[in-house]
């Protein structure tokens, strides 16, 4: 049985570390401690699990697939440009992204005063309205990796619907 509607999960995480930056759907935020992302690319968490999640709706497997940490071509890359990129090979195997909800989990800074332009840089990049992107934002209470500020996660699902 086919159907005109599938939606993806997409989960990604990195390291907090010293001398990098803090990238989250595009934005740079300030960490109290300095602190940045650890990755490859500009290590935006968020932006990866909606990729992931976009890609796993179309079945087009995983951004690792589409863009190994192992090709210097992706060092430093800009995570929103790679999202793009996933929206083209998703229209290409016919699919359209239409609703996107997200939640970021991280102890600080807080992403309230963030969270429109978040919003408006991933509707963007997904081709869709700003009220089809929902961020969400949680902590880890003070336990686990995200508890002990050694890192950030992201969640995201990602619905697509067939074009005709």
């Amino acid at each position: 049985m086919s159907t005109d509607t599938r939606t993806g999960i997409g989960w990604d995480s990195h390291r907090l570390t010293a001398g990098r930056d803090l990238i989250l759907a595009g934005v740079s935020f300030t960490h109290p401690d300095g602190l940045g992302l650890d990755g490859h690319s500009d290590a935006d968490v968020l932006t990866h699990a909606v990729m992931d999640a976009l890609l796993g709706a179309a079945g087009l497997g995983d951004i690792g697939q589409h863009f190994p940490d192992g090709d210097g071509a992706y060092a430093g890359a800009d995570s929103l440009a790679l999202l793009r990129l996933c929206v083209e090979r998703v229209t290409e195997a016919g699919w359209r992204p239409v609703f996107a909800d997200t939640t970021v989990v991280m102890e600080r800074p807080k992403l309230a005063g963030a969270r429109a332009e978040m919003r408006g840089k991933l509707a963007a990049a997904l081709g869709v309205a700003e009220d089809e992107v929902n961020i969400k934002a949680s902590t880890g209470e003070g336990i686990g990796f995200v508890g002990r500020e050694e890192g950030v996660a992201a969640l995201a699902t990602v619905t697509v619907v067939r074009v005709a």
